[in-house]
């Protein structure tokens, strides 16, 4: 017999508990033994912060922590006080009572309140004697109080008595910080007659222990009837709105919470600014006690399959997007219109925002966000424009983008989509000869990531006789990677392999190539020109024949970019990158040389021209083509401007 089941027989045996019943039962042999769960009997129950503070929306808030209570089921949930806005006459305290039992009334458990000053301040004409305390225990149970609940006792104080009853109550005044010797009678009493239980927890509105807050509370008193019985093992408040720790003294935690509904500064959880409960687990051994914020309890009955395919249709919505490119003059300034459609394609009202999301210190939108609710199967149709206001590209330059955020709208509940972020297409308006003429002559050095994108457009490359050519410095005998290319299975490239100059097209149906045989010397510039006549294609390295390769057909085309410094995979992204520098590239819709020639330094445009990219300047991230038609390439991230040929 193993020693797991000699054990549990033996245990059976003795009476301790029925045999087999703690072992991990199993028809596999020879499994590793798993560690079982503990098998005390551990409950738990919930704390809720202030509610009051704020404004009326915090009913909502405490509605939410009642669905989320549901659904991790406690045995009781306990309040820290200032349940209701007080400060007022008894018409309005009775008006904010049913609202806030209408909500309360719907926890599945026992709630036991804790009187916190907004209950029990009046404020107004005819003030009482005791002020509201008279309408809070009719209404909601005794100012001070105890129950047991599964060998533990729940120790309710009141800290809001005053110093005496004409005092109106000053929860700041030092002379009514002090429990009256009536309720430590009672406190000391209760704490001896529950000295036999487990545990004991203590709850309060005001952290007293708090001395700067607190300077006349005399905290210390209290703090000795609460160690005296070793039983009580954490102290509850609330008031400040804040969560606080204070630590554990002579095995006692003294807990503040922040809010369930009440008035914060600001949402930050990381600096104890949030609407949360405490989640305390109690076992024989000792408590644990946690911070659950208020709606990020999730009931798994959601998602039911409806619901995801609802979400599913929402994230795949057709999102008609028609924005005109921003086209910016050479000074960096321009401006484009957006215009946006979206179609609710679920059963459920949704509420759309639309966030034009730019740096605002470059870019400004005509609205700053766009909100609307679609019912089901409506369609609402927006726009906005967007304004470069920086001059120049000194300061760098940041594209623009639209975000699209997407919330589902169920009964009670709101469930936010991750939104959608699409960049806005900026453009480059046609410059002038002048601009050319005038910019210093430079080349562009790429780092092996960096790509000059060029989406062809009107300047597809007509079938027939072509020239692609440009300046090249390989840094070292080994460089490789693409120069020119927009071969994909199709068109045309100028690469180099290990320094090896080639020209490549795709014609009539399969690559052609025409390969240098000698390197090219590393750190110096070298012209290559490959160029199809129609019959053969011919790689010129300096302008002297050094490949020819008999060729004809049509070439193959395909939609994807134009690429300076790498090459397009069949999803458009650059791959084959090269490192080095380039200098005029130039693309031709004709067979530019047909014999040697001395390559010029710096080309000119001219009718044959497709693409003249004089690599002399960048704007921002565009690199100007000097050609008929206006064109430019982007370059992200921008490689670097260097010393031409």
């Amino acid at each position: 017999m193993s020693r797991l089941l000699l054990l549990s027989a033996l245990a059976g045996a003795l009476g301790l508990f029925p045999a087999f019943a703690q072992q991990i039962h199993t028809s596999r042999p020879n499994p590793a033994l798993l560690p079982l769960p503990k098998s005390d009997q551990a409950f738990h129950f919930l704390v809720y912060g202030d509610r009051t503070g704020g404004p009326e929306s915090g009913l909502e808030v405490l509605r939410q922590a009642v669905s989320d209570t549901n659904l991790l089921d406690p045995d009781l949930v306990m309040t820290v006080g200032d349940l209701l806005p007080g400060y007022n006459a008894p018409a309005q305290w009775m008006e904010d009572l049913g609202k806030y039992r209408s909500i309360m009334q719907n926890l599945r458990m026992p709630w036991f309140p804790v009187p916190g000053n907004h209950d029990i301040y009046w404020r107004g004409p005819q003030r009482p004697t005791g002020e509201h305390e008279a309408n809070y225990e009719k209404h909601f149970g005794p100012l001070w109080y105890w129950f047991e609940h599964k060998g533990s006792a729940f120790i309710v104080l009141y800290t809001d008595e005053g110093s005496s009853p004409d005092a109106p109550r000053d929860f700041t005044d030092p002379q009514q910080q002090n429990f009256s010797p009536a309720q430590l009678a009672w406190l000391e009493a209760t704490l001896a007659e529950t000295s036999h239980l487990k545990h004991a927890f203590v709850f309060m509105h005001h952290p007293r222990w708090v001395p700067e807050t607190y300077p006349g509370a005399q905290w210390n008193a209290v703090h000795d009837l609460l160690k005296k019985p070793g039983n009580v093992r954490a102290a509850f408040a609330g008031h400040v709105h804040r969560l606080r720790y204070d630590g554990t003294r002579d095995g006692i935690q003294y807990i503040t919470l922040g809010t369930t509904g009440g008035s914060m500064p600001g949402h930050y959880p990381g600096a104890g600014y949030l609407h949360h409960m405490n989640l305390v687990t109690v076992r024989p051994d000792g408590i644990q006690v946690a911070v659950v914020p208020v709606g990020a309890v999730m009931d798994p009955a959601q998602f039911t399959p409806d619901f995801i395919a609802d979400i599913e249709r929402l994230r795949n919505a057709d999102l008609q997007l028609t924005p005109s490119p921003i086209a910016l003059d050479e000074a960096g300034l321009g401006v484009g219109l957006i215009e946006f459609s979206i179609t609710n394609p679920v059963a459920h009202p949704i509420e759309i925002t639309v966030l034009p999301s730019a740096d605002v210190r470059e870019w400004l939108p005509s609205a700053d966000h766009l909100t609307a609710t679609l019912d089901p199967g409506q369609t609402h149709r927006g726009s906005f424009s967007l304004i470069r206001i920086r001059r120049g590209f000194g300061d760098g330059f940041t594209a623009p983008a639209v975000e699209f955020k997407v919330e589902l709208l169920l009964p009670g509940l709101r469930v936010p989509l991750p939104p959608r972020r699409i960049a806005l297409p900026v453009s480059l308006k046609s410059l002038t000869e002048t601009f050319f003429a005038s910019s210093p002559n430079r080349s562009i050095s790429l780092d092996g990531r960096q790509a000059v994108r060029v989406e062809l457009g009107p300047h597809t490359l007509p079938q027939g006789p072509f020239t692609v050519e440009a300046w090249v410095r390989p840094p070292t005998p080994n460089s490789s990677g693409d120069l020119v290319s927009k071969a994909e299975q199709s068109e045309f490239a100028l690469n180099l392999a290990n320094n090896v100059p080639g020209f490549h097209a795709h014609l009539g149906g399969k690559y052609e190539s025409a390969i240098a045989t000698a390197p090219l010397p590393p750190a110096q510039w070298s012209h290559l020109a490959g160029v199809f006549d129609g019959q053969q294609l011919v790689l010129y390295v300096n302008g002297q024949p050094a490949a020819t390769r008999p060729a004809t057909g049509p070439r193959a085309t395909n939609p994807l970019p134009l690429f300076l410094g790498a090459n397009p995979d069949a999803k458009s992204n650059p791959t084959q990158f090269f490192t080095g520098a380039l200098d005029d590239v130039r693309l031709s819709s004709s067979a530019r040389y047909a014999a040697a020639f001395a390559p010029a330094k710096q080309h000119r445009p001219d009718d044959q021209t497709l693409l003249l990219f004089p690599c002399d300047a960048l704007l921002g991230p565009f690199l100007p083509s000097n050609s008929p038609a206006p064109a430019y390439g982007l370059a992200e991230p921008a490689p670097t401007l260097s010393e031409p040929p």
